[in-house]
């Protein structure tokens, strides 16, 4: 994949070919755009990148792919932020870890005259032209409702969050628990924060897990706290017992989904945020952001057992081409 250089990726180092200020090539140059994710680890992740790549090479557009070692390391992705404008790319197609801590490095880009597109998690910025992704708070209470519509009687819910500045958890939490509390039948018991690492995940949910044994719904809002989630719920010998609601999709949870250690998943369409977010910065760079959303949801939707092989679930669970399908 281009622009990949280890865990993360060295930013500086692949943009050293380019030249000229933020947003003013020289006539005929390639338009160069760099995509900075929370993450280059997870599959999530790297389904973003190839819908990246596939609009780059649509839109003959350079692209250079970058994020942090783990994504707490909002600092890390700052720095790669000045190291794409000092390097002279024209637009940045940006992930935020932390809104509000990314917000100034952002502004500062825009200052210099860089277009930016906001994908996934939004950040706290009024100089982004688009943000492209999940509508978050609609996706958490559909997580809840795959509880609610697994579960009978009454629900003590633990919640499994990420970082708490960063916005897409945080909205997927706030919609998950209006919707429990518009039930009437669920009470949350715990909420645990934890690293967006799946062996952390998992250690803090069988502490949680024990901590409460009458927690018999789990809900995690990311991938890999849903890997780390229902690894403590197989650690634990607790698939009967506890109903888990996971988000997005890797070979640990849909095998979850087989098994019994995973109930439901919210899936999400990275690909499509990719494709969009840099199809988006080409519109941008070509004077056509009036034609632009403010925002653009790109579709999730539950996937269980019931409907786990049929044809749009696999689609969704696996990347592909949503232009052609």
């Amino acid at each position: 994949m281009r622009g990949i250089k280890g865990a993360a990726l060295g930013l500086a180092a692949v943009l050293l070919g380019l030249s000229g200020c933020a947003g003013a090539p020289a006539a005929g140059a390639q338009r160069s755009v760099a995509l900075i994710a929370k993450s280059t680890q997870t599959e999530f992740w790297l389904s973003v990148f190839a819908g990246a790549e596939a609009a780059a090479t649509e839109y003959n557009l350079s692209l250079t792919l970058s994020g942090p070692e783990t994504e707490e390391d909002y600092e890390a992705q700052n720095q790669m932020i000045a190291q794409a404008v000092e390097a002279g790319v024209d637009a940045i197609v940006f992930s935020a870890i932390d809104q509000e801590k990314n917000a100034a490095a952002i502004d500062e880009a825009a200052r210099q005259g860089v277009r930016i597109v906001s994908i996934d998690s939004g950040v706290a910025s009024d100089q982004v032209g688009t943000y492209i992704g999940t509508d978050n708070y609609a996706a958490g209470r559909m997580a809840a409702q795959a509880a609610l519509e697994g579960v009978e009687g009454p629900m003590n819910v633990g919640v499994v969050n990420y970082d708490e500045g960063t916005a897409n958890g945080q909205e997927r939490q706030q919609g998950a628990l209006d919707a429990l509390a518009e039930s009437g039948r669920a009470q949350v018991t715990a909420v645990v924060t934890t690293l967006v690492e799946a062996g952390q995940a998992q250690a803090d949910t069988a502490a949680l897990l024990r901590a409460h044994p009458e927690i018999n719904v789990l809900l995690a809002f990311n991938e890999p706290t849903s890997v780390g989630a229902a690894g403590a719920v197989a650690q634990l010998g607790r698939q009967e017992e506890v109903f888990l609601v996971g988000f997005d999709s890797n070979v640990a949870t849909i095998d979850g989904l087989q098994e019994g250690s995973v109930d439901a998943l919210i899936v999400q369409n990275p690909y499509a945020m990719g494709y969009l977010g840099v199809e988006s910065a080409y519109m941008l760079l070509a004077g056509r952001g009036g034609e632009l959303e403010e925002k653009v949801d790109t579709s999730t939707q539950i996937v269980d057992r019931r409907n786990l092989f049929s044809v749009d679930s696999q689609k969704a669970l696996f990347a592909f081409d949503f232009r052609k399908n």
